[in-house]
């Protein structure tokens, strides 16, 4: 994994808030970031179509197998177990107890600021900065190379 700036963010605010979300756009590492991050955090992609039926059928029933938290990724996929985890993270404020990712969207912005008001600290990835890339040995030494190829992980694996 090419090390990312936005680490010690992410892992601050882990520290002081109950729910830490990690939006920005698809393919950004995201994903790769928080379980890397938060190995010990049980990984639940709502990408999946059971999990995501489950999640959005029964909420309560779906956190409730996460009685201690979990990396939810792609939350944006089901909103609903938003507001159960506003009654949770109430009922017991242990720090970075829910990790949640999600692609920049305005209803998923909207919902976190309605129901994870005060409880979830934000924080944006966007694609790899020239630091990031400079200090993985993968900056291209021409700028035009740079433009060309973009900042996303996948383009720079190895």
């Amino acid at each position: 994994m090419i090390p990312r700036l936005l680490t010690s963010t992410i892992q601050r605010l882990a520290g002081g808030f109950p729910v830490v979300v990690l939006t920005g756009p698809r393919q950004s590492g995201k994903t790769t970031l928080v379980r890397d991050t938060f190995p010990d955090k049980p990984y639940v992609s709502l990408e999946a179509p059971d999990t995501r039926m489950l999640a959005s059928v029964d909420p309560r029933g779906f956190l409730a197998t996460y009685p201690d938290g979990a990396i939810l990724d792609e939350v944006q996929r089901v909103p609903d177990p938003l507001s159960y985890i506003q009654v949770i993270v109430d009922e017991n404020r242990s720090p970075g107890r829910f990790v949640l990712t999600g692609s920049q969207n305005f209803a998923l912005n909207r919902q976190i600021s309605q129901s994870l008001a005060g409880r979830a600290g934000i924080a944006r990835l966007l694609p790899l900065s020239g630091t990031e890339l400079r200090s993985a040995g993968l900056l291209p030494p021409v700028l035009d190379d740079w433009l060309f190829t973009g900042g996303y992980p996948a383009l720079h694996s190895t």
